[in-house]
């Protein structure tokens, strides 16, 4: 294990921010959501730490990644479906899966694999046991429900060839892990991989380093685990701020960025809402886009 004064965590960017999530590297930048107001932000890297915004929405903006060759364009997880996000904050709706579902919902976390797909995860307003899915976007568009029966949908991650994807039920407190076949985007499982008590918090956001390993921010728990392949949890990072949503492993400066809530809490520490960083033992893999190619540009 890992203890905080061993690895100090600092604040990134002030704190303010009602629900930080959704924390991707891209092009030099680290980006980031606040979900419930629907806002969009950069933090380009070696210029200090102020954020500026990208795009304000009228709807909840879970997370999004870089579409292939359209500079500036993000496909989202937004509102109650799949959207491609322009540079003047339009939104062009693939399609609204949630409006079809009978418990009121909206879309969370999500991320492109390897094979420049896109995937995505809901939930619904009241907690609904079951009422969460997790979709699939292909390279045409096509927005397919993959899998059902689960609650809060959390972090997608994927390891480095795409084949293994790593999928929270935050409201169950489950790690599900899930082979895919690059080729197609079907999936086998899912698996249990880790399972958290009670008092532990609640898996959120996650993503897979160059090692292959694990990293999952835990709600109410105010800590950051990482895990081996083999599901060993390798060591823990607490934070100082009760309710981290997502995490991110710079390319190469050995270093975490984690995104945290404020949403909910009474008496918020003052990193609650902020972007914290740390020191940490791994770096980040190649972030994708969606759309046919490779990765996007680092």
């Amino acid at each position: 294990m890992t203890s905080a004064a061993e690895q100090p965590v600092t604040i990134a960017v002030q704190g303010g921010y009602e629900l930080a999530e959704g924390g991707r590297w891209v092009g030099g930048r680290f980006v980031y959501v606040d979900i419930l107001s629907g806002r969009l932000f950069e933090l380009r890297d070696g210029i200090g730490r102020t954020p500026r915004q990208l795009a304000r929405l009228d709807v909840p903006l879970g997370a999004v990644a870089p579409v292939r060759d359209r500079p500036d364009t993000w496909i989202a997880a937004a509102g109650t479906g799949i959207a491609l996000l322009t540079a003047d904050g339009t939104l062009e709706w693939l399609d609204r899966p949630e409006d079809r579902t009978p418990v009121p919902s909206r879309m969370n976390d999500g991320v492109a694999d390897p094979a420049g797909r896109f995937w995505a995860g809901s939930m619904p307003y009241d907690g609904t046991p079951g009422a969460g899915s997790l979709y699939r976007t292909d390279h045409d568009g096509t927005v397919v429900r993959v899998l059902d029966g689960l609650t809060i949908v959390n972090g997608p991650a994927f390891d480095a060839d795409g084949t293994t994807l790593y999928l929270a039920d935050s409201a169950a407190g489950t790690i599900h892990r899930c082979r895919v076949d690059p080729a197609t985007g079907d999936l086998t499982g899912p698996e249990t991989f880790a399972r958290f008590r009670t008092d532990e918090g609640s898996p959120d956001g996650m993503t897979v380093d160059d090692e292959g390993c694990l990293w999952v921010a835990v709600w109410g728990g105010g800590a950051v685990r990482r895990y081996h392949p083999d599901g060993r949890l390798l060591h823990t990072l607490e934070v100082p701020a009760p309710q981290p949503t997502s995490v991110c492993l710079h390319p190469s400066d050995s270093r975490i960025l984690i995104t945290t809530a404020r949403h909910g809490l009474t008496n918020p520490t003052a990193a609650s809402g902020a972007v914290l960083s740390a020191p940490a033992p791994a770096r980040a893999p190649d972030t994708h886009s969606w759309g046919r190619g490779g990765p996007a540009p680092r």
